[in-house]
């Protein structure tokens, strides 16, 4: 008996990775398309002499970015940390185009 709870228990563990991977090739391949769009964006900026930072619009993605975690059932915080993280990166890639 504890042979087929354990065969069952490997089955359902090999389910759940397998969907662990799936999404991880889908958020990678979401960040990569986000991140073509944030390098144009840091060209334009570049191009017109725009500040790499807009704290408003920053401040208007947390907020949003915590509303759609409270529906999706994902901590607010840990999703504020992962954008204000994404924010730095984007930030930076900014100011590398206008150098």
């Amino acid at each position: 008996m504890t042979d087929d709870t354990t065969q069952r228990a490997a089955a359902i563990l090999k389910d759940h990775r397998a969907s662990i991977d799936r999404l991880d090739a889908i958020l990678v391949y979401t960040l990569g398309e986000r991140f073509k769009h944030t390098q144009a964006v840091g060209k334009l900026k570049a191009e017109h002499d725009l500040p790499p930072s807009d704290p408003a619009r920053e401040a208007a993605q947390i907020e949003r970015l915590e509303d759609l975690a409270r529906r999706a059932d994902l901590d607010p915080e840990f999703a504020k940390k992962f954008l204000n993280f994404i924010i730095a990166e984007v930030i930076q890639h900014h100011r590398q185009h206008q150098s």
